[in-house]
């Protein structure tokens, strides 16, 4: 099977996240033609962490929705300056525009589902 940007090398295998900094992910699903989109699990084992930051995407507008489906005994708090929707388990957010992070589990293991998305500006 060829691999399409990466896709299918990256498929159902946990890989270090961008940010260098412990988490790490697992494509789940992607789709990076009609309505660009992902779909990833993250786990963030102790020690892990994701420093504040944006992700900019040129002439898209980006939006995440991440679903907590387990959190850490300890840490492991998403933190987002202005979330479009947030609550306990579901943070919805434009990584694009808003500083986020998570800070770094203490105790335990974090999992998180991700699905992102990026649309025309209009």
């Amino acid at each position: 099977m060829s691999s399409v940007g990466g896709l299918f090398i990256n498929w159902l295998r946990w890989r270090s996240g961008r940010q260098q900094s412990g988490y790490e992910k697992m494509l789940l699903i992607a789709n990076p033609y009609l309505l660009p989109f992902d779909c990833y699990i993250l786990r963030f084992r102790k020690g892990a962490e994701i420093p504040a930051h944006t992700d900019p995407v040129s002439d898209k507008r980006h939006y995440r929705l991440n679903i907590v489906v387990k959190k850490a005994r300890r840490g492991g708090e998403f933190v987002c300056s202005e979330p479009i929707f947030e609550n306990q388990r579901i943070k919805l957010f434009r990584p694009d525009l808003v500083s986020h992070s998570v800070t770094r589990v203490i105790e335990g293991t974090r999992y998180v589902v991700s699905i992102g998305w990026v649309r025309s500006p209009t």
